[in-house]
């Protein structure tokens, strides 16, 4: 039967005030800090206690009662404790400031109380001298054997339910070596050959492991237990038919191997231990791990892989031994590629620590020549090696790019083989894509000098507004060992670099492996990133080795990707927009083949495609004049084709523009919502549009108002002194006049409403007839200049009208439904205008004259409103 637990006793002190009822009320007697544990008595007893030391007087205490099973101790709320002194009957009270301290005090109280109530049926009423001595939370589980396996594990099961189980039991398992006593079992059961015994043993083994308490899982790896743990870990009662393997794979000798010996017996340890959980996070337990015991584990590895590496880094004879394997003439292959693999680890352990201590490491590895390391890495036959060294120079420079930098400045300085050129061959050569794609990473990284001088522009010369002024780029700053750097690099590896896109003229056949495919994409990228950082150099580089028309064959190839490859480097030199450059591309005549493509591909909607649409959209949007006027003058029939779509459209009549002429129209009168290809035509797409005739003999009619107008003019007497008939001048009112004229309007308006009937229904009622309308004019006409700035206001309505009309005629073609809207529409307006001759006369449509009067100025009601 299991035994009851003891707690642990709280020493951790709580801030608290202590009360005391007093008359019905309760009195604050201090405040402090609280504590619960045990004081020995005079014979040698343990006696619990609670223990309340002053704020401010330390050696005096507010509070020091026994813990008896009388007192009556309860918890209220989160932060009270309340009890009755069973000696002064006084109630007292403990306030805590925060609910974790009444938590841990209030769980020693009641566990003192549950062992007094467990006690009373042997008769004793205090604690054994053994639990009070001992303040750890014990469990009683029967000792190890075969028999009382399932015992054990049911009882481990139920009581690693709850935290404080867990806890008890984690301290319980150290306390008895537990684990050191389940291990015999293992060989026992697997003599016996019995499955369920074995099942049993894995699955209280995986409940210790499990507890995420840090002693157990190091000391279930020491070198003693490391074996019996895995191996009762091999009979998972998940697959009871299957046995893993792993005490075979962690014996074996050969899976720890020592490059160089290390003498330090912790060291050598740590490193053992290190390999193991890591088996046993990546392989073992991979199936069954917790988010905590998952932690526990990558923190223990962590911290062992860290004083590993301050160790190694440190020990100057242990890193010459190391490094001296390459320097020696007879030295094994094998030895060799094992210590760059160690180097590997050792760089992979140093991304996870913090920077000054990577910072040493590295500084030490280059100082006992870890580039001659990477060389020999890089030229490796073996693809583990190559991928060792060059995950090794990419951890140095994601750390500090500039001590790689240094280190190549001497090479450079000592004339000895570069690292940039070790690095160029095994781009060149390399079969492997992820290495390949760290080599051009890398070669990028090494001859990046900093922000590029366009950045430098931009930040020199945005303004408050955040815009960019110009266009300039300052200088580079002159950095003796850069621009030696640089021109060494130039004169020399940068020929080696692109001598295979160099070794393209002439070829006409573009099909190739995909492993020289590959190798044109990355070549082409580091092209731009040159082109981009290093101006002085890369553009003279790129016009004498003729780069630009090279790349330009690789628009022909059949491979899409090679294309899309091509197209990006020259919407890269456009969008520079360097003078040099575009000049070089309109040479070279680099825009037909990429025209051709987009061509080719426009009717489906795919990157190629989108990727050269957009480069003449930049050129269009930028208002490149010159590569305007080479794609105008050499592909004018291919834009043409293309000029359903606005960027073409827009390019042709842009250049015509500037040539000052209009572009024939007829080219883009094709409809912008087409998405569909269409060939070109050489017929007038106006002649192809049916006219309806209604509206045709419409338009073709004369304007009644003109006739109007002219007439008009015709009768008018122009004075001797004026000018010639055919050219009178348009007489406008000054505001004087005006304003005499609407009084003189006002007075004939007064008059006539004297004048009028009495009944003004009738008048109301009058004719409406164009005659009639014509005889109401005529009696009650607003002066005359009034009547011709009236005129002239109508004329210019009339023209905006006509123009409105114009285009309406215009794009009225597509259907005769909008034909005829149209003309209903021109209609209507005109009505306002004019009026017709419902009588059926010859004479016409007469014209209305609009009574301005002042009435309908303000908007009244007026009488005049409706004769209006």
């Amino acid at each position: 039967m299991m035994a009851q637990s003891v707690p642990h006793p709280a020493t951790d002190k709580k801030r608290v005030k202590v009360y005391e009822l007093r008359n019905n009320d309760w009195f604050d007697r201090g405040t402090g800090f609280c504590i619960a544990t045990f004081a020995t008595t005079e014979d040698g007893r343990k006696d619990p206690r609670v223990i309340v030391e002053s704020e401010d007087q330390p050696e005096r205490l507010l509070l020091e009662t026994k813990i008896q099973k009388e007192d009556g101790f309860q918890k209220q709320q989160e932060t009270l404790i309340v009890w009755q002194d069973p000696a002064s009957g006084v109630d007292m009270a403990l306030s805590f400031q925060e609910p974790e301290g009444c938590a841990m005090i209030w769980r020693f109280v009641s566990n003192i109380q549950q062992t007094f109530h467990n006690n009373l049926a042997g008769g004793d009423d205090g604690l054994s001298d053994d639990l009070a001595m001992d303040g750890s939370h014990s469990i009683g589980l029967p000792n190890p054997a075969l028999g009382k396996l399932p015992e054990i594990e049911t009882s481990m099961r139920m009581i690693s339910t709850t935290a404080h189980g867990r806890d008890s039991l984690a301290k319980f398992v150290m306390a008895e070596d537990y684990i050191g006593k389940l291990i015999p079992l293992v060989q026992q059961a697997e003599d016996f050959e019995c499955l369920s015994d074995l099942h049993s043993l894995c699955n209280i083994m995986k409940t210790i492991i499990l507890l995420n308490d840090t002693a157990i899982i190091e000391h279930a790896v020491s070198d003693e237990n490391v074996l019996g743990v895995v191996g009762a870990l091999e009979y998972d009662p998940d697959f009871p038919s299957h046995k893993a393997n792993h005490r075979h794979w962690l014996n074996s000798e050969g899976r720890y191997k020592e490059v160089v010996p290390i003498e330090d017996e912790l060291t050598r340890r740590k490193i053992h231990q290190t390999y193991r959980l890591q088996y046993l996070k990546d392989v073992v337990l991979a199936r069954i791990l917790d988010d905590p015991t998952f932690s526990v584990l990558n923190s223990l590895i962590f911290f062992n892989q860290v004083e590993i590496v301050q160790h190694l880094q440190g020990n100057a004879a242990f890193l010459a031994e190391l490094f001296g394997i390459f320097s020696w003439p007879h030295s094994d292959a094998k030895k060799k590629k094992e210590a760059v693999l160690f180097i590997q680890q050792c760089c992979a352990i140093a991304k996870n620590i913090q920077p000054p201590a990577r910072q040493s490491l590295y500084n030490n590895f280059i100082a006992h020549g870890l580039l001659q390391v990477i060389h020999f890495g890089l030229c490796h036959n073996d693809v583990s090696v190559r991928v060792g060294a060059t995950d090794i120079l990419i951890s140095i420079i994601d750390h500090d790019p500039q001590m790689i930098r240094q280190t190549i400045y001497r090479q450079i300085h000592e004339n000895s083989p570069s690292l940039t050129d070790s690095l160029i061959d095994l781009l060149l050569v390399e079969v492997d894509l992820g290495v390949k794609s760290q080599i051009s990473d890398a070669l990028k990284v090494l001859l990046d000098q900093g922000p590029t001088p366009a950045q430098l522009a931009e930040s020199m010369t945005k303004g408050a507004n955040g815009e960019v002024a110009l266009r300039g780029r300052p200088a580079q700053s002159a950095d003796p060992q850069q621009e030696l750097f640089l021109t060494k690099f130039y004169e020399q590896s940068a020929v080696k670099l692109f001598k295979p896109l160099v070794d393209l003229e002439g070829r006409t056949d573009m099909d190739f492996p995909a492993q020289k495919a590959s190798m044109f994409s990355y070549l082409i990228e580091i092209l731009c990133f040159f082109i981009r950082q290093h101006h002085r150099f890369s553009r003279y580089f790129v016009m004498n080795n003729n780069l630009v028309e090279r790349v330009a064959q690789l628009v022909s190839s059949s491979e899409k990707y090679l294309k899309l490859v091509a197209i990006r480097f020259f919407r890269a030199l456009v969008g520079m927009q360097e003078e040099f450059y575009i000049r070089h591309i309109v040479e070279k005549k680099v825009l037909g083949p990429i025209l051709d493509v987009l061509i080719i591909t426009l009717p489906r909607d795919n990157l190629l495609s989108s990727a050269s649409l957009e480069l003449f959209e930049h050129i269009k949007k930028e208002n490149m004049k010159d590569l305007v006027k080479f794609l105008v003058n050499n592909y004018r029939e291919k834009l043409v084709s293309l000029s359903y779509l606005p960027t073409f459209r827009d390019l042709v009549l842009r250049f015509d523009q500037t040539q000052g002429y209009t572009s024939n129209m007829d080219y883009f009168l094709d409809g912008e919502e087409d998405v569909v290809r269409r060939p070109p035509t050489s017929m007038r797409l106006m002649d192809q549009l049916g006219v309806d005739p209604q509206e045709e003999e419409y338009w073709e009619a004369s304007d009644p108002e003109e006739e109007h107008d002219e007439n008009a003019e015709e009768t008018r007497v122009v004075p001797s002194n004026g000018p010639p008939a055919g050219k009178a001048l348009v007489d406008y009112a000054s505001d004087e006049d005006a304003e005499e004229a609407v009084i003189d309007t006002e007075a004939n308006e007064e008059a006539k409403m004297d004048d009028a009937p009495a009944d003004e229904a009738a008048a109301a009622a009058a004719p409406t007839t164009p005659a009639a309308a014509q005889d109401d004019a005529s009696n009650a006409s607003p002066p005359e200049r009034l009547s011709e700035k009236r005129r002239r206001e109508e004329d210019e309505d009339g023209d905006e009208l006509g123009k409105l009309m114009a285009n309406k005629r215009r794009n009225s073609s597509s259907s005769d439904a909008n034909s005829i809207a149209a003309s209903k529409l021109g209609t209507q307006r005109r009505r306002s205008f004019t009026g017709s001759n419902n009588s059926g006369s010859s004479n016409g449509p007469k014209r209305i004259s609009i009574n301005l009067s002042p009435a309908v100025k303000s908007g009244g009601n007026s009488r005049s409103d409706d004769e209006s």
